[in-house]
Order: structure tokens, then C-alpha cells, then sequence
């Protein structure tokens, strides 16, 4: 793999910063941030700090996402943002461990992110972009949201197992 090192910004235009929620037992509901941002280092100490809006919230559905920004959920108002700060990173080859805290709804946990790390390219416009992808997956019940409703089959409206998905793009700033 060619030298990534270097200190990038989050192309939030060319990413998604996402999570995937098992829906009444039976299927899966996705979403997104349109709002986030995120400063990648990498080389000798390697660090990752990201934030979103938690208003940006996008499940395809206006009512749901009125639902999720309120206070069963995310609690906007009070919990603006969602971040993250990595504590260790560990590359090897074209894969890595991201650990660090989540801080969601002002509970902030320790989670770890295994990422993909599809390379560096120059674009059209002569910016040097590292492409990434990464995923974890936490209880929502560990940072506070706990709402849920009981289903007449068995088992709840929505899952405590959230998995958050990353496709990223950055651009080097250095």
C-alpha cells in the first residue's frame, strides 16, 4: 500500500456516517448524518476526532426522524452532537482498529472501529483523498436511549444492537 500518512478532513459530501437498527424483529432500518465532520491524522500519532449534528439525522422518513431527534432518542435539543475521539489506532496493511470514546446523548463509552482502508488517489481537482470504510456496532441502551415498545409477536419495536457504518472520504490537508 502506497504512504497514507498525513492529516485529512472528512469530504462530507463524498461519505456517509450511518447506522443500521433491526426494525420489529423483522427487518432493518438505515440512516444517516447529513451533518458531520471529522480530522483523520495518520503516521507517527495517529488520531481520529469526529462530530455530528445530531438534528442531521436521515432515516428516509420525516415522522420517524422528528421521533429520534426528540427525547426517547437522541434528545437534540439538550445532546447537539454526537462525537468521537480515538485513544489507539493500529494499521496493518490496508486494515485497522480504531479504539476511542463514543459520546452519544452525554454518555461516553469506549467502542472500536475496524476499518478498511481502500487506498489513496489524486482527484481531477488535484486533492489527495483516502478512501475508508469502518464499522462497529454498540447497545443504544449503554448510552441512554432506551425506548422501545413491546410487539404482540414477541420482542420489541426496535433493537438494542446498533450497528454505525462509516464510507468515508477525506481529503489531505497536509
Amino acid at each position: 500500500m502506497q504512504n497514507i500518512n498525513g492529516t485529512y478532513t472528512l469530504d462530507a459530501s463524498h461519505s456517509r456516517v450511518g447506522f443500521v437498527a433491526r426494525h420489529a424483529m423483522v427487518t432493518k432500518v438505515r440512516g444517516h448524518f447529513n451533518d458531520a465532520e471529522a480530522t483523520i491524522t495518520i503516521g507517527e500519532d495517529s488520531t481520529v476526532n469526529g462530530t455530528v449534528q445530531s438534528a442531521s439525522i436521515d432515516t428516509g422518513n420525516a415522522e420517524r426522524d422528528a421521533h429520534v431527534r426528540g427525547e426517547d432518542f437522541f434528545h437534540v435539543e439538550e445532546f447537539p452532537t454526537i462525537t468521537f475521539e480515538s485513544t489507539e489506532i493500529s494499521i496493518n496493511g490496508n486494515e485497522a482498529k480504531v479504539k476511542g470514546n463514543l459520546t452519544i446523548k452525554g454518555t461516553t463509552k469506549p467502542v472500536t472501529f475496524n476499518v478498511e482502508i481502500n487506498g489513496v488517489a489524486e482527484d481531477p481537482f488535484g486533492n489527495t483523498r483516502l478512501g475508508f470504510e469502518a464499522s462497529t456496532k454498540i447497545n443504544r441502551k449503554d448510552f441512554g436511549i432506551d425506548f422501545n415498545a413491546p410487539l404482540n409477536t414477541g420482542g420489541m419495536l426496535v433493537s438494542e444492537e446498533i450497528k454505525l457504518e462509516i464510507e468515508g472520504s477525506a481529503i489531505r490537508q497536509s
